[in-house]
């Protein structure tokens, strides 16, 4: 029987890409294995490396003494690779500072040119004040062995300081991206090739690098061969009027990408909405009413829930607690711990004088039942639903779920969950993550592992 023929109870979404099976799906947890991962792809590719950038610190180096971007980039160029690379062009008014991103500003681009910089490059914007959010690695488009890598790890410094090594001067990163190879690959190539060629700055003096207005890419004609047994399906975020050619994927239906692209709100709900046992969400923030709804209503069917976040809220949700038009959000988003089986946490780890200090939480990670999960860029919020464009993998592969699920455990509790139901290990975190929060309170360093309980009602504040 075919992953499709078993019919998960856990419903894919609509949007631009088919459900296709045959993937394999390979979580990388953390910055340094996760790069570390991608530039061995790198080395080994034979055609072509292609990614998409949203935010790059001046001074990120790729593991391993490999270098920067830039270095990694061109060494594979001078192999005679067909590389290229989308960067975000910031948008006026988007919050975010000019220097945590590659602009393609005059210093950017005379870089470029004081290292002859050999591979082809193309800046985009979103529209409004929005972000060109996708994070993504595409190698060997079209061949056999063609590989993605989707998910929310920027190119910045703080990305690769491990949990558990923190230290005064650098909060860490906690983040995951995931591998994927087979049939859903493709969905990744149609991606690229469709920001590629509709690039906004495209066409503006300053908005390439050795590539021309003629430059574009064709669109992929067959679907990579199968490569494991995952059920996954390519979702995005993509606002209406953004991209224009709705030339389909190969195997999927034709979409009127000029409308819009919602897929991955519309997977949240469902998957929220269809949880049986257990909802295990990672994730910058949690700022949805529509998903705060779900998930009461998912607590009140029985259903075990834990939701890891930065201990500190980001900004937006910061400047939201001050709206007086957030206030019923907030008392909503308070009221999840009215329910025994909710759990609000965040991580932190020792620094070198044994201080534990906060982990920042920048994954964006939903496991539900042990059977199903998604990964990607995309944060539980309004702004990466319906504003930034955004990218996520969601797939049914329960042995790849439960795995991430060790994994995943195993970093935050310092505590093998690996003979635990689902149910079960997410009752044993709400425990631990108690425990470690009255350690905290009591400034004592004795915890297990490095979440800790928050206090939902005054998140934010």
């Amino acid at each position: 029987m075919t992953a499709l023929e078993t019919k998960p109870h856990i419903p894919f979404a609509g949007g631009s890409y088919p459900v296709r099976e045959g993937n394999l799906i390979r979580p990388l947890i953390d910055g340094e294995p996760a790069f570390r991962r991608i530039c061995e792809a790198i080395e080994a590719a034979r055609h072509s490396v292609w990614v998409t950038v949203a935010f790059i610190d001046s001074g990120f180096e790729m593991p391993d003494g490999r270098g920067s971007l830039f270095d990694v980039l061109d060494a594979a160029a001078a192999r005679g690779l067909d590389v290229r690379a989308l960067f975000w062009r910031n948008n006026e008014g988007s919050g975010f500072p000019e220097d945590s991103m590659f602009s393609g500003l005059p210093h950017h681009r005379a870089m470029l040119k004081a290292r002859g910089a050999r591979f082809r490059a193309r800046w985009d914007r979103a529209q409004k004040a929005y972000c060109q959010h996708q994070k993504s690695w595409f190698l060997d488009a079209g061949q056999d062995g063609e590989t993605a890598f989707v998910g929310g790890i920027n190119l910045q410094t703080n990305s690769m300081s491990p949990p558990g090594h923190g230290d005064r001067l650098v909060r860490p990163v906690h983040d995951v991206y995931t591998e994927v190879c087979g049939p859903s690959a493709t969905d990744v190539h149609h991606n690229f090739v469709q920001r590629w060629n509709e690039a906004s700055e495209r066409l503006a003096e300053d908005g390439s690098w050795r590539s021309t207005a003629s430059d574009d890419l064709p669109f992929p004609t067959e679907v990579s061969p199968s490569r494991g047994d995952a059920l996954a399906q390519v979702q995005r975020t993509v606002r209406a009027g953004h991209y224009t050619d709705g030339r389909p994927s190969p195997g999927g239906g034709e979409y009127p990408i000029a409308q819009g692209d919602l897929a991955i709100i519309e997977q949240y709900r469902l998957a929220i909405r269809a949880a049986k046992r257990s909802i295990y969400i990672e994730n910058q923030a949690i700022g949805l009413p529509e998903t705060v709804e779900d998930l009461h209503a998912a607590l009140e069917r029985g259903v075990e829930v834990v939701c890891v976040t930065p201990s500190e809220a980001d900004g937006f949700t910061r400047a939201a607690r001050r709206d007086p038009r957030s206030a019923e959000f907030f008392r909503r988003f308070g009221a999840l711990d009215g329910h025994p089986n909710f759990t609000l946490a965040g991580i932190a780890a020792a620094d070198a004088d044994g201080q534990m200090r906060d982990i920042y939480v920048h994954s964006k990670v939903m496991l539900v039942d042990d059977a199903w999960g998604t990964i990607g860029s995309c944060n539980i919020g309004s702004r990466s639903f319906f504003g930034d464009i955004e990218l996520n993998v969601s797939f049914w592969s329960p042995d790849t779920v439960k795995r991430l699920r060790y994994e995943l455990f195993a970093e935050h509790l310092a505590t093998d969950t690996s003979s635990l139901g689902d149910a079960q290990a997410l009752r044993l975190f709400a425990e631990i993550t108690r425990r470690n929060a009255m350690q905290r309170m009591s400034s004592k360093g004795d915890w297990l592992g490095m979440a800790f309980r928050l206090d939902a009602a005054t998140y934010g504040v």
